[in-house]
């Protein structure tokens, strides 16, 4: 969706963390309801978060919705430390959370969000009244440092603008193949491929952080969400869109054997089923 299509209801802010001033969208509340935070996916920005965000305000949820861009992406400052983990991540959407006056929130997470939203949940309980992961796995060792090793790799500005060209074709293999970067039959993914202006926008994100983007990418990769699953106690809905990456759906069996309470849902595609599944679990009564 383009950002003029939202800008009359979604609206744009920055708050000053440690690191500088992270960006974020947000859709004030409509009524009463727990702030929803909402976490995005590598490489892109909150940009991606504004459908969904529309689609639940129009499932029913009145509460604020808050999407920042995670340190290193979109318009937030790069992280402070060199080397960020999960754990790091987690903490700045706490600290984050503190600033805006928040104490309790729910929080969705989709792919690396979906881990950040994990440690947030086991890492700070008193914060979170409830978990929404939408794509979230632990790989095995070997592919994890395959991944580590090849997945987010450092592009520098070219003279020739070879890394614009780049830009575009690493977003556009993500949409064709997993990893994108094992081009083979074998790896061809059944999907659709997104719109220009989808590829575009990403493109744009990823040039916008091109000396950043790997590090939440690279955490996300490194992050051992099963181990952390058990330490969460609010109550977790799993997503299971019939687009998403077989593996990931695969791995909800292992995830509701390791959380305390834990849901799934089976969805078909698109940001309506998916918001209309959020705002039950939402809304459900302890």
């Amino acid at each position: 969706m383009s950002d003029s299509a939202s800008s009359a209801e979604i609206e744009r802010a920055f708050v000053r963390l440690d690191e500088g001033q992270l960006h974020l969208r947000c859709l004030p509340a409509s009524g009463p309801g727990t702030p929803l935070v909402m976490l995005h996916a590598s490489p892109a920005s909150s940009w991606f978060m504004q459908g969904l965000m529309l689609a639940l305000r129009a499932a029913g949820h009145d509460g604020e919705i808050i999407a920042p861009d995670t340190l290193g992406n979109g318009d937030s400052p790069t992280p402070k430390i060199t080397d960020p983990d999960i754990p790091y991540f987690a903490g700045s959407i706490a600290r984050l959370c503190a600033a805006l006056g928040h104490d309790r929130v729910d929080v969705y997470g989709t792919h690396t969000g979906a881990r950040i939203a994990c440690e947030l949940a086991a890492a700070h309980p008193g914060m979170i009244r409830r978990v929404v992961l939408d794509g979230i796995t632990e790989y095995p060792d070997e592919f994890r440092e395959e991944v580590i090793a090849n997945y987010a790799p450092t592009v520098e500005p070219d003279e020739y603008g070879r890394h614009l060209i780049w830009a575009f074709n690493f977003c556009r293999d993500q949409a064709l193949y997993f990893p994108h970067f094992r081009k083979s039959p074998e790896t061809r993914l059944g999907g659709v491929m997104p719109p220009p202006e989808v590829l575009h926008r990403i493109t744009l994100d990823v040039l916008k952080a091109l000396g950043t983007y790997p590090l939440p990418y690279i955490a996300a990769f490194r992050y051992r969400s099963f181990e952390r699953m058990p330490a969460i106690t609010a109550p977790v809905l799993l997503l299971r869109p019939e687009n998403e990456l077989a593996l990931l759906n695969a791995s909800v069996a292992r995830a509701l054997e390791l959380l305390a309470d834990g849901r799934d849902a089976a969805l078909p595609a698109g940001d309506t089923p998916k918001a209309e599944a959020i705002v039950r679990f939402l809304k459900e009564t302890p």
